[in-house]
């Protein structure tokens, strides 16, 4: 992910998680109380019915996340069905945490951002609903502004189904758009203000999609991406990029930051990786030029406004991927919609294309630490019969079989945030471990994080002798042990 770096030369930021000593204890006990009440609601919301947050999958869905080489798993993601109490209407989002703090961000974003834009969607429906009603109550007293106005909320959204979506997509598109701005205007605000997570140098990348029938949504900040996986004229799959990965390189991003004082430049170790810096101080190095948190860029040309498509989805359509840096980072779009579409069963989709991207890792990039990833496969031809008809647990889905032949895998399309040289990965993944990621970032988020061990955003770079690392969190013993008396009292 490589997001955060700092010159040794200068003085911690105030307000950076290596800045100003709080009172001891102080902020436990804030956040004690918060920690306490916001348990009590992610359990109700784990609850909902149609709501997956973990590996496995649906009748029209896989998803599956795996923790990468770095420390804890940062990636977050999300599928959830019948979204907003609509018909045909399923919400996804993938979530890249950067920081000491970014597995928390992305997680808080996770659960936070589809409630937040399912009640703006409901406030911008109901809008339309009484402008269409004052207009056909009033007659010859509104001007040709307010005439244009009303034309564009003149349908009711809450109650639109597949047919009536069709009809008139704009409507749902202008909507829709308006709900996603204000959504994660309000995430980026609550971020800034949330007591238990410190996110002036931590924060996470979202891509998230709405799609109701046969009408598509996106909303994207950082670079994170969406793909999609459709027939040409000759009847082959190909694959259509949903999204652009916003690098601050981008022309346009450069020039906002550049015009805000930020600076854009990349390390002579990393010359392929742009990142973004205070005007004065070398710090923090973001790769990304949007995202949630970084309230230390945000006043200089950082933002958390999401880039916004509409796509009408066609028969040639088959599924879309959403998946974190970690998978574009070594798997073109092609390769990534190869390996979807010649999974022999849906359910293993996600997890077949994560275990890819690992192999792809160790080969291509065997001197580099393997990255988080997470993915999200959503299939559009819902009336296909599936070989799962129900919800599969983490538990029921199997890794596929270990295949270390990557002859497939050619002209490699990077994203631009490999690091190379530094630590050899020697090991094979524990898979029991990896099947248990989910549980224990979940249970590390409970507990109040306290500077841990050191990190650097560049870990894997040769050259680390000018870099101010920062903390990343790490359980202590103590955090370990509860966890395991928690998962005993749990079996």
């Amino acid at each position: 992910m490589g997001s955060c770096l700092s010159s040794e030369s200068r003085s911690p930021l105030p307000g950076s998680p290596l800045g100003v000593r709080k009172k001891k204890g102080s902020r436990r006990r804030l956040g004690s109380r918060n920690s306490s009440f916001d348990y009590r609601k992610e359990e109700q919301l784990h609850r909902v019915p149609g709501r997956m947050f973990l590996n496995g999958s649906s009748d029209t869905a896989s998803l599956f996340t795996q923790q990468g080489k770095k420390g804890t798993n940062q990636d977050a993601m999300i599928v959830w069905e019948n979204f907003g109490s609509r018909t045909d209407t399923v919400f996804c989002g993938v979530f890249d945490g950067h920081g000491p703090y970014g597995h928390m961000v992305a997680k808080r974003v996770r659960d936070s951002l589809p409630l937040k834009l399912s009640s703006h969607w409901e406030v911008n429906v109901k809008s339309g609903e009484l402008l269409r009603e004052v207009s056909l109550n009033t007659t010859g007293s509104v001007c040709s502004e307010d005439a244009s106005l009303l034309t564009a909320d003149e349908e009711p959204r809450a109650s639109v189904d597949a047919d009536e979506s069709g009809k008139n997509p704009e409507v749902f598109y202008q909507t829709l758009k308006e709900s996603f701005l204000k959504a994660y205007k309000v995430m980026d605000r609550e971020l800034r203000m949330y007591a238990n997570i410190d996110c002036f140098c931590s924060g996470t990348t979202a891509v998230t999609l709405v799609k109701q029938g046969q009408d598509l949504v996106i909303g994207n900040v950082g670079d994170s991406r969406a793909i999609l996986g459709t027939r040409d004229g000759n009847n082959l799959l190909t694959a259509v990029q949903l999204t652009v990965d916003l690098k601050p390189n981008l022309p346009a991003e450069e020039e906002r930051i550049r015009k805000c004082k930020g600076r854009v430049f990349a390390l002579q170790d990393e010359p392929e990786v742009a990142r973004v810096w205070l005007p004065h101080n070398d710090s923090p190095g973001l790769a990304m030029a949007r995202a949630f948190g970084d309230f230390c860029l945000k006043d200089f040309g950082l933002i958390s406004v999401p880039e916004i498509s509409y796509r009408r989805i066609t028969d040639q359509d088959e599924f879309i991927v959403l998946a974190t840096d970690g998978i574009w980072d070594v798997l073109t779009n092609k390769e990534v919609v190869d390996i979807v579409s010649s999974c022999p069963s849906r359910s293993y989709a996600a997890r077949t294309l994560v275990d890819s991207a690992v192999r792809a890792w160790r080969t291509k990039y065997p001197t580099s630490k393997v990255d988080d990833c997470a993915v999200v496969c959503l299939f559009l031809d819902s009336n296909e019969s599936s070989t799962d008809s129900t919800v599969k647990s983490k538990e029921n889905v199997p890794s596929s079989e270990p295949d270390d032949d990557l002859t497939g895998l050619t002209g490699l399309d990077r994203s631009g945030t490999v690091r190379t040289g530094g630590e050899a990965v020697g090991e094979e993944e524990n898979e029991e471990e990896a099947s248990e990621t989910n549980e224990e970032a979940s249970d590390n988020e409970q507990m109040n994080v306290e500077v841990g061990k050191e990190w650097s955003a560049l870990e894997g770079v040769s050259r680390l002798n000018t870099l101010l690392t920062l903390p990343r969190f790490v359980p202590d013993e103590e955090d370990e042990k509860a966890a395991g008396e928690k998962k005993k009292g749990r079996k």
